[in-house]
């Protein structure tokens, strides 16, 4: 189920429903908390469509669309109205992938490049709340991931790249940046040619 949580008119039956939902998700998260909690094959599917389902949305309109005007030692940042609800589905999925159980290669069937590359694509929100699960979210894919990290890096590299020659404001540089260099200190000298960007 799915919520707007712009809207200030919602009825009541819309609160209770989304504390319905909240309420399930932590039940989620307590579950897999569990000690011997027992991952299924279903549960790779449900958990990533529900991920898909709640985290990967539009984003909304900059507020600033030339990215000058906003001071970060002065102005406030603007924050999802949805952030409750979004930092639950966050901590459920890093949970999840954290579980004893996981198998990254049953994941590998819903855990893929178009996953990754709308993960990337959300370090473009604006709330810094949600850009730091994301880099949290994306490195832990990366350390389990063996064959989604050249995607990683590529798909960061294509961020940079918009930033720096197209002139493209980006809210997620410094996340990505900070994802990148946790990665460069990871690789073992000499740096395997396939690592090497000509």
């Amino acid at each position: 189920i799915l919520f707007d949580f712009l809207d200030e008119d919602e009825s009541l039956a819309t609160v209770r429903e989304k504390e319905f939902k909240r309420a399930t998700l932590v039940e989620l998260i307590d579950y897999m908390l569990q000690a011997p909690a027992h991952v299924t094959t279903d549960m790779y599917g449900a958990v990533v469509e529900m991920v898909t389902c709640n985290l990967f949305r539009p984003l909304p309109p900059r507020l600033n669309p030339e990215g000058l005007a906003y001071d970060p030692e002065e102005d406030e940042p603007i924050l999802e109205a949805a952030w409750p609800h979004l930092q639950i589905v966050y901590e459920l999925f890093l949970h999840f992938i954290d579980m004893p159980g996981f198998s990254t290669k049953a994941a590998m069937a819903y855990i893929d490049v178009p996953f990754v590359r709308q993960m990337i694509d959300l370090f473009d929100t604006e709330d810094p709340r949600e850009r730091d699960y994301l880099k949290t979210t994306l490195h832990r894919v990366y350390g389990k991931f063996l064959p989604l990290r050249p995607t990683v890096r590529s798909e960061a590299m294509a961020v940079f790249i918009a930033v720096a020659h197209e002139h493209h404001v980006h809210n997620g540089v410094a996340e990505l940046l900070e994802i990148l260099d946790s990665i460069v200190n990871g690789f073992a000298i000499p740096i395997k040619p396939v690592l090497c960007v000509d």
